[in-house]
């Protein structure tokens, strides 16, 4: 029965398209290029039948023909609406109007026969009714959520890539130390792949992030969330794929104003210690922001050459006010320029030539004042930061310039072939004006039960970035199609360059911590001299290179049409790593990695009403370039312990006597290691194995729902280790003289395992192979290295109700568990930002009593999103995210601390604190709502749009993270146990507080 509710011919029109589009928006699809989709179907009566297809926007057609069986099939298409006919002698003889090819995906539009169950299968022409079904893809077996830039727009979201991804199941918000990331199902977020047009765009020196654009540039928005094929590699954790908009044979703008209004955000929540002390005071912690957005469209030349070129522009100024050991007060100016502009050249509709390029720079201004927590008042000015493509928290932002080119040609109804190459630049510049005092290091006060804390006159109060730091990557593809008979072969090459100039250095050059008098754990020379109440440590830490990561790969993949009902994917993808340092010497080289993907789906009716599906995979993962910067070029990072008589005005100490002797952390003494000495001989990559069992199924014509298992399994990763005592074990046993020996402070292994190491033994480059086992790990007390384990399992169930031209939603529950005794890339339980060369692992006894719930694990969640079309002008939407806490730890001393860590073990009180013993943080809930008014009045088209959103409506500001570390780094002289810390517990972030946003929009044709 067709329904008429509300309904303008151009309200249906699009309400179609909706429908199709969101009838793949939750399916499990096979790429066919990650930057195009694919129609195929079977024509009843085959005999003399060609299939026309016809892009409603650009002219662009093709003409395929129709094999004996009745089948076709169309790849490597640019997303859009088409026309596709049945024609026979030049006359056409059935019509399926409006069909949209989503990314990656694939259309089953048939023709003849009976009705089948997809939304295309059952068009007349240009007529809808409602009460079809939507399609499952029974041709592909992965799982994704594809987002439309309609979805997009209607949906309470805001305005960024990792707010749309975070829709999808599995996918959690990273620590907020690493910036606004997400985490794919339990693993790391530095091992996500980020993708804009086909090319790689993720941060080139941590893999945290990557090079955005305009959000109203994206066409659709993909997110891999587990089973992709053999084209994509680089990533165990999730893909994110986005597909910008293209130019059509209409000339069309757009501009765009939304403001997020200060004095209507809710007040975020001061920071207090366990013991009810203020920490950090962030009532005023607001801010103003405003973004302009614009867009023309159209043909440079009609039905062969068009352009698409769009623009943000957002300004934010806020205030907010630091934590007691840094009482300052900033005044920050953000401008950020996002712009994207692409042209489509129709050569011929058998070769087809995209040119991309895309800008993301961003500029941070701050004015630092003192602040006074007693009068809670501003003070003196005391210099500027200002930061240009540099996100001083996380390095989750790289921005930069990227440019794409990428030519199709479907060179016969069977072969098709794709070319893409793409670069991408980036500058990361901060810069540092004091007011007064010529040098500023970082001063920390750690002294208890102090009433007046020592402070300096620092802006950053931590390391700072080194000069000339910038990112280039360059990278190409190739890809061939070739449809023989019931197989769709496909074979290509991917390969990739990174390259980083980057370091750090501590603000002023050293950092000052001021602490009480005490036995300092692992350091028996530190001696301080009776009566003396307390004492400064003096740290160094220096890091600078510019440094390389080669990556290659080639993949061929088979999807066979076993039956009408059957259809195998196998596919194999072969990764090489090549990471070079700074000296242009290559430390690790992985080659033949092999990576096979397999799969298969099971049409179970033989109507695409009912599919069930499986896959597993291997998928491997670079070493990130920054190891290189302090694993594989020189660095410095010691300590050293003072006696002191007084303060000077920069917070520095005065008076010093030093006490014991400096100590390298990691080794680090300024020296280059030799690159033969970097990492274990022969190491193997980072890898992870992955197994998905699921079903998808149509209800009737509105509804469907499905569910999926997955399991995931880290096999293979890659950290350094930094002690001497399994080398010289190793030497006592082979009668090995090692006492002239240069043995590097960290060696990057596979952990868990036996790896060989090369070893100088006299320091004049005499190296001797070390095949260390896992029993030479094994300390004097018994204490060796688990064996590696991030295990991730899943049970996903959706239920969706498909645009019926009135409303959509979905909702969907996720039980999960991710536990080991390794995140993976990264340490959330510190918030530590050096990806593959965390502190775990880097001494057995940091690893004791690791095992247990992941910092990515949240065991219950449930996503419900979707909107209404209320009347013709207006329409409502909702967000709805509801998940458990995250697990706590109690991190503390350890009685041997061979490495001397400090507070860095899974224990407290010289007893085992096992990861997650310490429960969980409270559960979050969040409720985000939107309307948007688009008035007749403005024209039949309805171009003029009014939104309001408000995001967080009950203003929930629960703890997400907290300070983990349960003890400082002494120990009581009367009990002889770890000193508790005062900032245990103490919140790190907190949901974030309500807010409204506005918008206007006006669409326009030219």
């Amino acid at each position: 029965m067709q329904r008429s509710i509300y309904r303008s011919p151009v309200l249906r029109r699009t309400a179609l398209c909706l429908a199709l589009g969101l009838s793949l928006s939750s399916g499990v699809v096979l790429a066919q290029s990650n930057a195009s989709g694919v129609v195929f179907g079977r024509v009843a009566d085959p005999a003399g039948a060609t299939v026309h297809l016809q892009n409603l926007d650009t002219g662009f057609a093709r003409d395929v023909s129709v094999d004996s069986e009745g089948r076709y099939r169309v790849g490597s298409l640019p997303v859009g609406r088409y026309k596709v006919s049945v024609e026979r002698g030049g006359a056409t003889v059935e019509t399926r109007d409006e069909v949209q090819v989503a990314l990656g995906g694939g259309v089953d539009v048939s023709f003849g026969g009976a009705p089948t169950a997809t939304s295309a299968q059952n068009l007349e022409g240009v007529q809808v009714t409602s009460n079809v079904l939507p399609a499952i893809d029974v041709s592909s077996v992965d799982s994704r959520t594809v987002l439309t830039s309609q979805q997009l727009q209607k949906l309470p979201l805001a305005r960024d890539v990792t707010s749309a991804a975070l829709l999808a199941p599995g996918v959690v918000s990273g620590d907020s130390r690493y910036g606004n990331v997400a985490s794919f199902g339990g693993a790391s977020a530095s091992e996500n792949q980020y993708y804009i047009n086909g090319y790689s765009v993720t941060n080139a020196l941590t893999g945290l992030g990557f090079t955005s654009l305009p959000f109203d540039a994206i066409d659709q928005q993909q997110i891999f969330t587990g089973g992709y094929g053999a084209e994509y590699g680089r990533s165990t954790g999730g893909v994110i794929n986005i597909v910008t908009k293209r130019g059509g044979n209409d000339w069309k703008a757009g501009v765009g104003m939304y403001v997020t209004p200060q004095y209507l955000r809710q007040s975020p929540r001061s920071i207090y210690r366990s013991n009810g002390v203020l920490y950090q005071y962030r009532g005023d912690n607001k801010s103003t922001d405003m973004q302009y957005t614009g867009y023309i469209s159209g043909p440079l030349i009609k039905d062969k050459l068009f352009l698409y070129a769009a623009g943000d522009f957002t300004s934010s100024d806020s205030i907010f006010v630091n934590n007691i050991l840094a009482p300052q007060k900033t005044h920050q100016t953000s401008k950020a320029t996002k712009w994207m502009a692409k042209v489509d050249w129709n050569i011929t509709d058998s070769h087809l030539l995209e040119i991309t390029g895309i800008g993301d720079k961003t500029n941070v201004d701050r004015g630092v004042y003192v602040y006074n927590y007693a009068t809670n008042t501003q003070g003196n000015y005391i210099g500027r930061d200002k930061l240009k493509n540099f996100d001083a928290g996380a390095g989750s932002a790289p921005g930069g310039d990227v440019y794409i080119g990428k030519y199709t040609g479907y060179i016969t109804d069977n072969l098709t072939i794709n070319a893409l190459y793409g670069h991408t630049t980036t500058n990361h510049v901060r810069d540092l004006d004091y007011a007064g005092s010529p040098n500023c290091p970082w001063i920390t006060d750690s002294r208890r039960n102090i009433t007046s804390p020592i402070v300096g006159c620092g802006l950053v109060n931590g390391t700072v970035l080194g000069e000339g730091a910038k990112d280039k990557t360059h990278g190409w593809r190739l890809d061939v199609e070739y449809v023989l008979g019931d197989h769709d072969l496909r074979a290509g090459v991917d390969n990739q360059s990174l390259e980083s100039t980057a370091g750090n250095i501590y603000e002023g050059g050293y950092r000052w911590v001021y602490r009480n008098a005490g036995r300092v754990t692992g350091r028996p020379d530190i001696v301080p001299p009776p009566g003396t109440a307390y004492v400064v440590e003096k740290r160094l830490f220096q890091t600078g290179a510019t440094v390389k990561v080669e990556q290659e790969a080639q993949f061929i993949e088979d999807k066979w049409q076993i039956s009408d009902r059957w259809m195998a994917y196998i596919g194999l993808r072969n990764e090489q790593f090549k990471n070079l340092n700074g000296a242009g010497d290559v430390y690790v080289k992985q080659r033949h990695q092999l990576a096979p993907r397999l799969g298969v789906t099971w049409d179970v009716f033989g109507d695409s009403s009912f599919k069930v599906y499986a896959n597993a995979g291997r998928y491997h993962l670079a070493i990130p370039s920054n190891v290189a910067i302090r694993g594989a070029s020189a660095s410095m990072y010691y300590s050293e312990y003072y006696t002191y008589s007084g303060v000077s005005p920069n917070g520095e100490p005065t008076g010093l006597t030093q006490l014991g002797s400096r100590s390298y952390l990691n080794g680090e003494d300024g020296s280059t290691p030799n690159p033969k000495t970097v990492a274990a001989q022969g190491i193997d990559a980072y890898f992870q194995d992955e197994y998905i069992l699921g079903f998808d199924k149509a209800i009737n014509p509105d509804w469907s729902f499905g569910a999926k298992f997955t399991y995931r399994k880290l096999k293979s990763s890659i950290d350094d280790f930094c002690d001497s005592r399994p080398f010289e074990k190793y030497a006592a046993r082979n009668g090995i003289d090692i006492s002239n020996a240069s043995i590097p402070g960290c060696y990057l292994f596979n952990p868990g395992k036996s790896n060989t190491f090369l070893v100088d033994v006299d320091g004049a480059g005499n190296f001797v192979p070390f095949a260390l086992t896992k029993e030479d790990f094994v300390t004097d007390a018994g204490v060796g290295f688990p064996p590696l384990k991030r295990s991730y399992y899943a049970l996903n169930m959706y239920l969706e109700h498909h645009f019926d031209t009135r409303w959509y939603g979905r909702a969907e529950y996720t039980f999960s568990r991710s536990y080991g005794n390794s995140e993976g890339q990264l340490k959330s339980d510190i918030g530590q930002l050096d990806p593959s060369v965390t502190q775990d692992w880097d001494a057995p006894e940091i690893m004791q009593f690791t095992n247990g719930p992941l910092p990515n694990d949240r065991t219950h969640a449930f996503k419900a999103y979707g909107y209404f079309q209320a009347t013709q002008e207006w329409l409502l939407g909702t967000n709805v995210a509801i998940a458990s806490g995250r697990p706590a730890n109690c991190i503390g001393l350890d009685p041997v601390d061979a490495i001397q860590y400090g507070a860095s073990y899974f224990e407290c009180g010289f007893k085992p604190a096992p990861r997650g013993s310490r429960g969980r943080l409270p559960y979050t809930w969040q409720l985000d709502l939107n309307a948007e008014y688009r008035p007749l009045w403005a024209g039949a088209s309805q171009p003029l749009a009014f939104t309001a959103a408000v995001f967080n409506v009950a203003g929930n500001q629960r703890v997400v993270s907290q300070v983990d570390v349960g003890e400082t780094a002494t120990v009581s002289q009367v009990t002889g146990l770890p000193i508790a810390s005062e900032d245990y517990r103490r919140p790190l972030a907190f949901q974030n507080p309500r807010y409204f946003r506005f918008g206007v929009r006006y669409d326009f044709s030219l």
